[in-house]
């Protein structure tokens, strides 16, 4: 049997079989990224050009576009390349580089996601205070803080997975590299560490959707004493899609790695992983900016810069 220090690649999960179908995997997999990369390159973009929107709400939105174009970055292209040059292979090194940078981006994102509903809940229920709250110094020190946790929560969990000796081959059932798929290659008598690690993390998830729901709630029902029909409609449109968007990150993020292995096949596999780890990244500009008006203007101001110098 292989063990972790002779395995020099992996081979991750192959999307079809037959020529025809990878290459419409790989033009699927390509409209999702470019329509990823535009959607938070114009959100970044808007919000850092344009001064009226250098508030607290618009520098967490502009974090979170980092963190989704970072994110989506680090798994989609190498299945593209994979898909594109008929080939599964994928180095160690870059098995750890992927991980590490998948763990690291959704870690902050999600810790981003909750630091997000604590602005909208103060903004909303205490907006005397929001000032004093949500200073420049404030926001920055949250921003860094979910930045910071997302490389301790990487380090901690690559660092374990990573020393775990790998008895069950290099096959990895998923089209990137992700804890859950390197559990099955390891022994099962020497992956009680990650798992408890696991069972941390997943706690300390559950305990900031906690923290999101109350936020939400108290919100709703600030919004519900608001005299203006208009004004509790914008409001209740805005947050139902944002918990949606977290409820779908949880949910399938809680199903992908909690999931009994008797019920585990490549195909539910990936459409679990897709569901986590792709579909909200590309959601996110969408609910979080397109259907913001200040972003709106902002992003036909920065396009009319564009065309007024390009030739």
């Amino acid at each position: 049997m292989p063990n972790s220090s002779s395995i020099s690649e992996f081979l991750l999960l192959p999307l079809a079989d037959t020529r025809q179908l990878q290459l419409l995997h790989f033009w699927l997999f390509l409209g999702i990224y470019l329509a990823a990369v535009l959607g938070n390159g114009l959100t970044s973009t808007s919000v850092a050009c344009d001064r009226c929107l250098h508030t607290p709400m618009y520098f967490f939105l502009l974090n979170l576009a980092l963190l989704d174009l970072d994110c989506i970055s680090t798994t989609l292209p190498k299945a593209m390349a994979n898909t594109l040059w008929e080939t599964r292979a994928i180095s160690y090194a870059g098995c750890s580089a992927q991980l590490f940078f998948f763990l690291f981006f959704a870690s902050a994102e999600y810790f981003l996601l909750t630091i997000m509903s604590y602005d909208r809940y103060v903004a909303i229920c205490k907006p005397l205070h929001y000032r004093a709250l949500m200073d420049s110094r404030a926001c920055a020190s949250m921003a860094a803080a979910a930045w910071g946790t997302g490389v301790l929560s990487s380090l901690l969990h690559i660092t374990s997975t990573f020393s775990l000796p790998l008895c069950q081959g290099n096959v990895v059932n998923q089209f990137f590299f992700e804890i859950p798929q390197i559990l099955k290659l390891s022994c099962s008598e020497s992956n009680l560490r990650e798992v408890v690690f696991l069972i941390f993390s997943i706690s300390l998830v559950f305990g900031c959707f906690v923290f999101i729901v109350v936020s939400y709630v108290q919100i709703f029902m600030a919004v519900l004493r608001m005299p203006s029909e208009q004004g509790r409609h914008k409001a209740f449109s805005t947050c139902f899609p944002h918990l949606a968007v977290v409820s779908l990150l949880l949910i399938t993020g809680f199903f992908a790695y909690l999931k009994p292995p008797s019920i585990s096949s490549p195909l539910l596999d990936l459409t679990v992983a897709l569901l986590y780890a792709v579909i909200p990244l590309t959601l996110n500009p969408i609910i979080y900016s397109m259907r913001n008006r200040e972003i709106k203007h902002a992003l036909r101001k920065v396009l009319q810069y564009a065309r007024f110098w390009l030739p």
